[in-house]
């Protein structure tokens, strides 16, 4: 990450004497960059492993999760790894396709990342708050629509970073390096910046906060929606084998209690995400009415950290508040017991309100209707009586 500044020198001036980083700054920097993005990148991985390789991992809400981890892939290895060739060599060596290519994939990443986080929080607002809406809007196909156009409108309007990134060499007076920078000087990149910000910060969490309060009212305040035709229901079906008794209410009790999980989880990784970005954006805004910007190099080490363990948290957040994500994850590196997957040896028909787990569970693409139910029990029950007549 680049903070905009002013290097331009005139003709006969130069920067003064040029210092190397301390040796204690590149231990510090380059171990902990390289730790975190490590761990970020195999989690990453590991994320979008699991849920194109296991059937019932490929959710709605699970797809914009692989939306989040393939942007936080783009930012840990465009803006972590070049940090540690900074951290050892000083300048920048990647030239200047590199300068153009890793300065687009920056705020690629950082803005679709943005994008997806809010893409989810829309999806789980309307999969809790309008439960019967979400049976045609919260769908595998329409999710896979949505991303594909977060990348594509995000893709375009990072276009402009490939015209206002450039290559710059810094005259020292016993050294000039090259370094990654913008063409045009702070006054003229501040516009840019707070577009970027309103954009791509200020209202995803604004949006965040009013929809996980609307969410928060129907899953901690109220009960779950339901069907009107079941609302005032309270049935048990025998199922046609084994004679095992579901209860209907149970079963929405446990979902209840899985979604407020799984809302839980989310709310963390939006939580993180305006946290572990408030250091480096808040210094940006700062830097803005500065004559001269503040580019302590401890803190700007900070706020890089701070940004790319957000890139790397979302999947150690997975694990530990997933029971779903930490088998698949188990299972993907073969840890634990292998059990193989056996299908259903029955189907209870439950309202849309209780099966229909868009964020972690299975998301059915058929519903059995009550009279289909009827049907079935009522050829069982012939069924048994001709068994015994005979």
């Amino acid at each position: 990450m680049t903070v905009g500044n002013d290097t331009s020198v005139q003709d006969n001036e130069t920067l003064g004497v040029w210092t190397d980083y301390t040796v204690e700054y590149k231990v510090v920097s380059v171990f902990l960059v390289s730790l975190i993005c490590g761990v970020g990148i195999v989690g990453n991985v590991m994320v979008i492993l699991v849920v194109l390789t296991t059937k019932h991992m490929r959710t709605p809400t699970n797809c914009y999760l692989v939306s989040l981890a393939a942007a936080d892939l783009m930012v840990l290895t465009a803006a972590g790894l070049p940090n540690i060739t900074d951290a050892l060599h000083g300048q920048w060596v990647y030239g200047y396709a590199g300068c153009l290519g890793i300065t687009y994939f920056q705020y690629l990443g950082i803005n679709a990342s943005s994008c997806s986080i809010t893409a989810f929080t829309v999806e789980r607002y309307i999969a809790i708050c309008h439960p019967i809406k979400a049976q045609f809007l919260c769908t595998l196909s329409r999710a896979k629509k949505i991303i594909m156009l977060v990348w594509a409108l995000t893709s375009v309007y990072c276009v402009m970073w490939l015209f206002l990134s450039d290559t710059k060499k810094l005259v020292y007076d016993n050294v000039v390096l090259l370094s990654c920078a913008y063409k045009v000087s702070r006054s003229h990149y501040l516009p840019i910046y707070f577009t970027d910000f309103a954009v791509f910060y200020v209202l995803p969490l604004m949006l965040a906060t009013v929809l996980y309060g609307l969410i928060a009212r129907i899953l901690f305040l109220n009960p779950l929606p339901s069907d009107p035709k079941d609302s005032t229901k309270k049935w048990k079906k025998e199922t046609s084998q084994g004679g095992r008794m579901i209860s209907a209410s149970s079963s929405s009790s446990a979902t209840a209690a899985s979604r407020r999980q799984v809302t839980k989880m989310l709310a963390v990784v939006v939580i993180l995400f305006a946290l572990l970005w408030m250091p480096y954006r808040t210094l940006v805004v700062v830097n803005s009415f500065l004559e001269k910007a503040y580019l302590d190099t401890w803190f700007l080490l900070f706020c890089r950290l701070c940004i790319y363990l957000n890139s790397a948290i979302n999947p150690v957040i997975y694990n530990a508040m997933s029971q779903k994500f930490r088998a698949a994850f188990k299972k993907l590196c073969h840890c634990g017991p292998q059990r193989m997957e056996k299908p259903a040896s029955y189907s209870v028909a439950l309202t849309y309100s209780v099966i229909k787990e868009t964020s972690n569970g299975e998301s059915p693409d058929h519903f059995t209707t009550e009279m289909d139910e009827i049907k079935a029990s009522a050829v069982g029950s012939c069924t048994n009586e001709m068994a015994l007549a005979l």
